[in-house]
């Protein structure tokens, strides 16, 4: 499933529950591969509860059923590689709006 761009027709929902037991309902922007595993950004939908563009990155892994389970990256290390990987992707969609998928 890494690389899977999501478009508006197709958004998907997650309910994160947060170290202080509240709940935070998140759009999914993209899964996307780095370093060999797959990985979630989510995008807060509820603006009261989070900072100007503030996106989760976890690890996303799916069951021999294909249900979904994410995971908190345990590293720094490991978050910055993630973290990297995303802002190339955002860069890469920034580049097909301009262009257009036509020039691809």
């Amino acid at each position: 499933m890494a690389g899977k761009d999501l478009n508006n027709d197709d958004e998907m929902y997650v309910t994160l529950t947060l170290e202080d037991d509240s709940d935070v309902e998140c759009v999914v922007i993209t899964i996307f591969e780095a370093g060999e595993r797959d990985y979630i950004a989510l995008l807060p939908t509820d603006d009261g509860s989070s900072d100007d563009g503030e996106v989760y990155l976890y690890r996303y892994d799916e069951d021999e059923e294909g249900n979904p389970s994410l995971s908190s990256i345990e590293t720094d290390e490991e978050y910055e590689i993630v973290a990297d990987r995303f802002d190339e992707w955002l860069d890469e969609q920034e580049y097909k709006e301009i262009v257009g998928d036509d020039e691809d």
